[in-house]
């Protein structure tokens, strides 16, 4: 069976769900700069635009805190 982009979960989406450890999110990165997706890294990722900021301004650490506080 064939799956969608769109029906697939993204890192943000299986990293909250437990699915899978923060650092498998070098994994994507690499996939996507590997792929042709269109999307930007953030979108790909699942990020919102705070998350990202955090991501890019302060930390890998900082980003993982916010979405420590957003698992289930």
């Amino acid at each position: 069976m064939l799956f969608e982009v769109s029906d697939m979960k993204n890192f943000k989406q299986r990293y909250l769900a437990g699915e899978i450890k923060f650092e498998e999110i070098d994994d994507y990165v690499m996939e996507w700069g590997y792929s042709d997706d269109e999307r930007t890294l953030a979108q790909y990722l699942g990020l919102n635009a705070d998350e990202e900021d955090a991501w890019v301004s302060v930390s890998e650490d900082a980003m993982r805190e916010m979405l420590d506080k957003q698992k289930m």
